[in-house]
């Protein structure tokens, strides 16, 4: 169950990107070099989380 909600999610936010213009949200740091860049998407990681949580909790629910 957790494999299938982990590729599910990895595959929404791969279309989700290419579909929009919006690469990085407020907050997520980007550090770029001449030949090195460096990302940390803080914000889309606490976004995700609290998503995951909430879906989580309601499939949860429901299998009780």
């Amino acid at each position: 169950m957790v494999g299938v909600v982990t590729i599910t999610m990895g595959l929404m936010i791969l279309l989700i990107s290419k579909m929009s213009d919006l690469k990085w949200l407020p907050g997520d740091i980007v550090i770029r070099k001449k030949n090195f860049v460096f990302i940390f998407p803080i914000t889309t990681m606490i976004i995700l989380s609290v998503a995951l949580t909430i879906i989580l909790n309601i499939i949860s629910k429901f299998f009780k």
